[in-house]
């Protein structure tokens, strides 16, 4: 099945009243991993790529042909969108040219009218081409790939604003934190996504930071309109200590159990847990 764009599949989640997972990929494993889980469960599912990420493995040119000879070649049948994370202006341009089939453009950081006029010019790039565009208004918490963010709450009169223009998703501030959760985390404010929610209509919504979010949370934030939830810590979290747990135990030291194929093995059925996890509390399993 080919890459598609994320417009049909947040819809049918919006309206159905569960959300699609995005899970960042870092290399093969990830990949296999994620798109394996997703057939298995039959859920439509979005690759997301961070600019470190694409840069990690070489360019998003070999970003994309890996996942759209991966989808071929493990017989995907379930809907696959390939999605920029936090794009840069520039990074957009270059995955439209790779040939991902989403990409989200960060112009939270710029003020509101640039913000504005920059995703006006790539929602314009994106339909004629098909793809779905994600835009952001409020920093999200964390760090991500040097983008750091004080996980602000978005002003739901800019979210309106960005929302008119036509973008595909929204992603908006409401105290979300990429990366972990410190303990005094004061959890997110459905106040804002409420307010937001009254602004934009229809727009399906995007929650950053899914790990470690309370899995009440994540369903009342559902229930609000949230349709796509981003997850990429908790995975990585999750093949570091599988990972870590081979080595411990010797495991690497027996016969051939150095071939990064077995090293690597474990971590990969982590990642695989979790996907299945999110996916069973996200709601979208069989949904594909």
């Amino acid at each position: 099945m080919a890459l598609v764009s994320a417009k049909e599949m947040l819809e049918k989640a919006r309206d159905g009243k569960y959300a699609v997972g995005q899970f960042n990929i870092n290399n093969l494993e990830w990949t296999k991993s994620i798109l394996q889980t997703a057939e298995e469960l039959k859920s439509p599912v979005i690759l997301g790529v961070s600019e470190g990420a694409g840069k990690y493995m070489t360019g998003f040119k070999t970003v994309a042909a890996m996942v759209k000879a991966m989808v071929e070649c493990l017989n995907i049948t379930v809907p696959v969108a390939l999605h920029l994370d936090h794009g840069t202006y520039d990074g957009c341009y270059k995955c439209i040219e790779a040939g991902f089939s989403s990409i989200m453009f960060d112009g939270s950081h710029f003020p509101i009218e640039e913000n504005v006029a920059k995703t006006k010019e790539l929602i314009a790039v994106c339909k004629k081409k098909g793809l779905s565009l994600e835009a952001e208004v409020g920093a999200i918490g964390g760090e991500e790939d040097g983008v750091i963010g004080r996980g602000e709450c978005a002003d739901p009169d800019e979210c309106k604003k960005i929302a008119d223009l036509g973008v595909t998703m929204l992603a908006a501030g409401i105290g979300n934190i990429h990366g972990k959760y410190p303990a005094d985390w004061p959890g997110l404010s459905f106040e804002t996504l409420a307010a937001v929610k009254a602004k934009v209509g229809n727009m399906p919504l995007v929650l950053h930071g899914g790990t470690g979010i309370p899995t009440d949370m994540i369903k009342k934030a559902i229930s609000l309109g949230v349709a796509k939830i981003n997850v990429n810590t908790e995975c990585q979290l999750a093949f570091q200590a599988a990972t870590r747990k081979y080595i411990e135990e010797g495991k690497d030291l027996v016969g051939k159990g150095f071939d990064p194929r077995k090293l690597l093995a474990p971590g990969a059925q982590a990642i695989k847990d979790c996907v299945k996890e999110k996916m069973e509390i996200f709601g979208s399993v069989g949904k594909a």
